[in-house]
């Protein structure tokens, strides 16, 4: 739901806040470890100088790295990170979240401020917020499996 009587809900509203964020040159077990920490699915890559470069999901792992043979501790994310990133900035309705969603066919965004990142939308989140009562969202709110 992008309107809630009468206001427009901003993606800042719905993200998640304070993603993982590492350097391309660590590895995917670093990567690995993060995601398992924080309990999230992909991390944001910036370059040694700060800037956004890519992110790295859980299934990049298993599909660009482990179904390879690669081993996970020599493996740079950079080696498999996606690098033309679709960002939206946290100040944009959820509409233009969704809107981008659809035209790039993504599960996620990162959410940026300045440029900087500072969140990540998921279709699970636009999917809790548009209709708490589906399916999809009581997936998306259950605690992860351990």
């Amino acid at each position: 739901m992008s309107s809630v009587f009468g206001f427009v809900q901003l993606v800042k509203d719905v993200m998640t806040h304070s993603p993982v964020v590492l350097s391309g040159g660590d590895t995917l077990v670093d990567a690995a470890r993060a995601m398992r920490e924080r309990e999230v699915g992909d991390v944001i890559t910036v370059d040694e100088n700060g800037a956004l470069s890519g992110i790295v999901t859980d299934r990049d792992i298993v599909i660009r790295s482990v179904a390879e043979g690669r081993a996970p501790g020599e493996v740079r994310l950079d080696d498999i990170s996606s690098r033309e990133l679709v960002t939206v900035e946290s100040s944009a309705p959820v509409g233009d979240a969704s809107k981008l969603m659809r035209e790039h066919g993504l599960r996620r965004i990162v959410v940026t401020e300045d440029g900087n990142p500072v969140g990540i939308v998921s279709l699970s989140d636009l999917t809790v917020e548009s209709d708490a009562a589906s399916a999809l969202a009581e997936v998306s709110e259950a605690p992860p499996n351990e």
